[in-house]
């Protein structure tokens, strides 16, 4: 008599939602920042709210930021 064989399938995806701590990793930036400053610039729609972040929209808003024009200070190492 034959067995029948069963295959599990494992199915990943990124989280929906993020925490405070999980949003201010993904943007590199401190708890505090992410608290007070990004809500203030952010377009229309973001969900900011105290409790947890959408990943979409962290996203979305990490990539509608401008490019800095601020260049690091020279290494003082001659190679700069």
């Amino acid at each position: 008599m034959a067995t029948k064989q069963t295959t599990k399938v494992v199915v990943t995806m990124k989280p929906l939602y993020l925490d405070i701590d999980g949003a201010a990793e993904a943007l590199s930036l401190s708890r505090t920042t992410v608290q007070d400053g990004p809500h203030n610039s952010t377009p229309t729609g973001i969900v900011w709210s105290s409790h947890c972040w959408l990943v979409r929209e962290v996203e979305e808003w990490a990539e509608a930021r401008p490019l800095s024009d601020m260049l690091p200070p020279p290494s003082g190492d001659g190679k700069s």
